[in-house]
């Protein structure tokens, strides 16, 4: 990938976990207060007490088609350059895959670059087709079990950065879990982190057609995803049809499955749902999600997963939300100064676990 022709800093190799350590991985407990626990306003809140977001630097390559622009937004933990000789960046990169309609500037995305760079690793937001700002140039566009597409980022990243970890979000942890488990030993991420996946997708969809999750998401969801669709090179009777949606699973239907070459929304769901290829997983790979998430149906089981998964279920959190807020009582140091709201219970679990799999940090 082009970068930057700075030189690289001498920083220490990270370790190479292929397993789930011996001990148990246990975590600050997510406990926000009584009257913040409505799952609605986890899910609402996070967006408006996000951090700023980062001084990216952008690098665009094309995807695994080699039809559409694909934005890779990184925050460096350093100046790095190309080394010689096939050397490879040292540092480890943290790669977030993001959620539908996500992008670098999402909240959870910001959220994640800080903590990462806090940790001394690189961070980098590798965007799916038509997000970031870049609309999609071919047929197919947000697919989440696309798998080929998440193999194909990372090994372009993998071209430069000798340890990459990766951690992903709603639709997007959908694909890299399911990529975790498709690809077992050859998956190129070292560990990974899943945030609010539906890793059922059909009964994540019926779970989006309930009152208040219709009411609330699904314009927020779908009203952009239909712009984006509108602009693309398609049929009068796709046109006719995409308007007429009013539930992200007729879209699926009517757009994104046949797009992908299934055969109706059901066969999109069923193909594309991480839960039966968790069991398959063989790198250390944790799986967090709220047991109030409006997005979610089934969630995985132990019984669902192979020893090298974790599941840790919170009673609350929401959909990608976690926001916490700090008394006066709370010394702990964290990165909001100017509210007492906060939502950076995701990326310190997200470092914590790196760690406890062997990632050091490179604190500066």
């Amino acid at each position: 990938m082009p970068t930057s022709n700075t030189p690289t800093s001498n920083t220490p190799t990270s370790n190479t976990p292929t397993s789930k350590p011996s001990q148990p991985f246990s975590p600050e407990p997510f406990k926000p207060p009584f009257w913040l626990t409505n799952p609605h306003l986890q899910s609402i809140l996070p967006k408006f007490f996000a951090p700023k977001t980062p001084t990216y630097r952008r690098v665009v390559e094309k995807d695994s088609l080699d039809e559409s622009d694909i934005a890779y937004d990184f925050y460096d933990a350093h100046s790095i350059e190309t080394l010689e000789n096939s050397e490879r960046e040292q540092t480890p990169l943290i790669v977030l895959f993001h959620g539908m309609e996500g992008s670098s500037d999402s909240h959870y995305a910001r959220a994640l670059a800080h903590q990462m760079h806090a940790q001394g690793w690189h961070f980098v937001v590798a965007h799916f087709r038509s997000c970031g700002g870049i609309p999609a140039n071919g047929r197919v566009f947000y697919n989440a079990g696309d798998t080929d597409e998440v193999h194909h980022a990372l090994q372009n990243l993998s071209q430069q950065y000798a340890n990459i970890y990766a951690v992903g979000v709603s639709l997007g942890g959908n694909a890299l879990a399911k990529y975790m488990g498709e690809y077992g030993d050859k998956a190129i991420c070292q560990g990974a982190v899943v945030i609010s996946a539906p890793v059922d997708m059909s009964s994540a969809a019926l779970s989006m057609h309930s009152f208040l999750s219709h009411r609330i998401y699904t314009p927020y969801l779908l009203n952009p995803i239909i712009k984006k669709a509108l602009a693309n090179d398609i049929s009068k009777e796709e046109i006719d049809s995409i308007k007429a949606v009013n539930r992200i699973s007729d879209f699926d239907d009517i757009f994104t499955a046949p797009r992908h070459g299934y055969r109706s929304n059901n066969h999109y769901y069923q193909a594309s749902s991480a839960l039966p290829y968790l069991i398959k997983v063989t790198k250390p790979l944790l799986l967090i999600s709220a047991k109030d998430d409006p997005f979610l149906g089934f969630t995985a089981t132990p019984n669902d997963v192979s020893d090298s998964v974790t599941i840790l279920d919170t009673e609350h959190g929401g959909h990608v939300g976690f926001i916490r807020y700090r008394s006066d009582k709370d010394k702990s140091p964290h990165l909001y100064k100017k509210s007492r709201f906060d939502i950076n219970w995701i990326p310190e679990t997200v470092s914590t676990y790196f760690n406890h799999i062997g990632v050091a940090s490179n604190k500066p």
